[in-house]
């Protein structure tokens, strides 16, 4: 036990924790549980909103994965990661306004919501609730798994061990505090993330003798390790060009994205999240996917490329530092798992049982649905991050092609294109869906490049095609609107 780290992590904590059961009673004040817990009745300003987003987006792939696999393939994993740098901007700027207002019309209180409006099908919100409790699985696997790796480098406990106790303070938490507690906290997490990765970049490169001495003893040892193409040639231009469309553009279908632009409160908030969302983003994905190649050099041998983060902080900076720079991946962990939590919490809650099992549920029954189903999904997540795999990015990139696959374009088209039906939807998301696990299986990187590029493709011709063949007499849009 180190407890000079461990004391600076449990502090913070100790914050987390008091936000959250100071927003439990805001929650069991608001008017509606459902909006206040789902949503946080829509009243995030700009920073607010910044940062929640930040914090969700950066998660223990970000923290934990991201540097461990820059560690082994070099440069140009940086150079990939960068894709990252417009991922608020495109959600704000795709989704924007319209959709704050068309979700207000709709009383939409998740992205299933304002699906269930525009296409008037109850196939689109089964698909839809399916396909988040599919892939956000994985990425939640993947956040349990960093959680505990963190807590098992720091204590030296058992990885199950570690694990219990990572899983049972967010389980707490999430249950308490619902979705205002996980938007203020994101907001302290997001300025723990950026002060520890500007700490962590600035101790990593003095212990690295600076920076021109790390990039010598990198070309020394493999001079593709200071390549855009990585250690082992693998990062191709079309290979890393194609993460502009799974950690960029396709953001805008991430359901734990998407969710924040509705629950901003003005357009004042939406312009200042862009700018301040932007340049925190940047400079986290920058610096620490820089710390982790620069750690080759500080922290050689290093075997499971998800231990170099802890290892190194406890390496080049003096304990409580440590501890409280540490702090930044646990903040981005916990941010990321209790927003998919209160996802898949409310896909199962909200849109499948209150609208198809108990519509006429009364607050306090749905309440206690929904810390039960919380608590029991978490319980779930446990059970599959039992045996953790070297690297966790993977997991986490995986249930990113999977859910930008299935909900871009229902999301983005039926926004923005009046011609899209329900007919479309259902053939875009079963073709995303389907293809994106068949080209994962089967065919990885076709064409040269990501999985996630040919099923947003496909689905994209799926809904245009089927939506003009399948013509309803009165569009969908048109229908949701007089509603």
């Amino acid at each position: 036990m180190n407890w000079g780290v461990i004391t600076p992590l449990l502090i913070f904590l100790f914050i987390i924790f008091a936000i959250g059961f100071w927003s439990n009673k805001l929650v069991l004040k608001s008017n509606s549980f459902l909006e206040g817990y789902f949503l946080g009745e829509r009243s995030m300003g700009g920073f607010l909103l910044a940062m929640t987003m930040v914090a969700t987006y950066g998660s223990a792939s970000s923290f934990i994965g991201g540097p461990g696999v820059a560690y082994t393939r070099g440069l140009g994993w940086v150079l990939l990661s960068m894709t990252q740098l417009a991922t608020g901007y495109f959600t704000l700027m795709v989704l924007g306004k319209k959709f704050a207002i068309v979700s207000r019309q709709y009383k939409a209180v998740t992205l299933i919501d304002f699906l269930k409006e525009r296409y008037q099908s109850k196939t689109v919100v089964l698909l839809s609730a399916a396909s988040i409790i599919l892939f956000l699985f994985s990425s939640m696997i993947a956040q349990w798994i960093g959680g505990a790796r963190l807590v098992e480098s720091l204590t030296g406990l058992s990885y199950s061990t570690a694990l219990f106790i990572f899983a049972f303070s967010v389980l707490v938490f999430v249950i308490v505090g619902g979705f205002r507690a996980v938007a203020l906290t994101d907001t302290v997490q997001g300025v723990v993330m950026f002060l520890g990765t500007l700490i962590l970049l600035i101790a990593t490169i003095k212990a690295g003798g600076g920076v021109s001495n790390i990039i010598s003893d990198l070309a020394a040892e493999n001079p593709n390790l200071i390549s855009p193409f990585g250690a082992d040639g693998s990062l191709t231009p079309s290979y890393v060009s194609s993460y502009w469309i799974l950690v960029g553009i396709g953001v805008v279908g991430l359901p734990q994205i998407a969710v924040r632009a509705m629950s901003y409160k003005n357009s004042k908030a939406m312009h200042s999240a862009i700018v301040i969302g932007t340049i925190v983003v940047g400079f986290i994905m920058l610096g620490m996917h820089l710390i982790g190649v620069f750690a080759r050099p500080v922290l050689p041998g290093i075997k499971i490329g998800d231990t170099v983060m802890p290892l190194l902080s406890m390496k080049v900076l003096p304990p409580f530092l440590a501890g409280i720079v540490l702090a930044a991946p646990m903040a981005a962990i916990m941010s990321t798992v209790n927003a998919l939590l209160i996802l898949v919490s409310s896909a199962l809650v909200k849109d499948v049982y209150l609208n198809y099992i108990k519509p006429k549920a009364n607050d306090g029954h749905i309440k206690k649905v929904s810390f039960s189903v919380t608590a029991i999904i978490g319980i779930i997540v446990i059970l599959f991050a039992w045996s953790p795999p070297d690297l966790i990015v993977w997991l986490n990139l995986f249930s990113f092609g999977g859910l930008e696959s299935v909900f871009i374009w229902p999301v983005i088209m039926g926004l923005y294109w009046g011609k899209g039906n329900k007919y479309g939807a259902i053939a875009s998301m079963i073709i995303g869906m389907g293809s994106y696990i068949l080209f994962d299986r089967f065919y990885p990187n076709a064409f040269g490049f990501h999985t996630v590029v040919m099923p947003i493709i496909l689905s994209l011709v799926g809904f245009v095609a089927i939506s003009l063949v399948m013509k309803p007499k009165v569009s969908d849009m048109q229908v949701g609107l007089e509603k």
